[in-house]
């Protein structure tokens, strides 16, 4: 059994320790924000926060994450910058049909969380890892740029 921490609760999860993290969070933590996409590791819909660094869930197994906080979508709206980030999202209509932005809203957190003032660059680096088909790469731009002007407004503690 590996213990780890998922968003704000600990958690021990039961299947093979070689199992990939994203099919035990999905399974047995009931985290649909943790998408399948490609299945291996090129589409960042499966993106999660391990102790703050970007990792693809459907490539990382279990064992990988023993003992560390492993932060999903799902516990955004608890997060200090995952709740700034959110909502940039959502002031900016940043998702067409979804399926995407839950690994982007989590590797922009991450992002921010290291970097906050990261310039356009990074930001499209870092947005690279992920395919969007939908066409919201301009509002999700946007998104990241009002999310970092709010970042500077509140307290990360707040």
């Amino acid at each position: 059994m590996t213990t780890i921490q998922h968003n704000h609760c600990s958690i021990t999860l039961k299947g093979s320790p070689q199992a990939f993290l994203l099919h035990e969070l999905r399974e047995q933590c009931s985290d649909s924000s943790v998408r399948f996409g490609c299945g291996s590791g090129h589409c960042g819909a499966c993106t999660v926060l391990v102790d703050g660094v970007a990792q693809n869930s459907c490539s990382l197994p279990v064992w990988a994450a023993e003992g560390h906080h492993v932060q999903t979508a799902q516990g955004l709206p608890d997060h200090p910058i995952g709740r700034i980030v959110l909502q940039a999202f959502i002031d900016e209509q940043a998702a067409q049909c979804g399926y995407c932005v839950s690994g982007i809203l989590i590797r922009i957190t991450g992002l921010l969380q290291k970097q906050p003032d990261a310039d356009e660059a990074l930001i499209q680096e870092t947005l690279s890892k992920h395919l969007c088909r939908c066409g919201a790469h301009t509002r999700i731009l946007r998104a990241v740029r009002l999310a970092q002007r709010n970042l500077h407004h509140v307290s990360p503690l707040t």
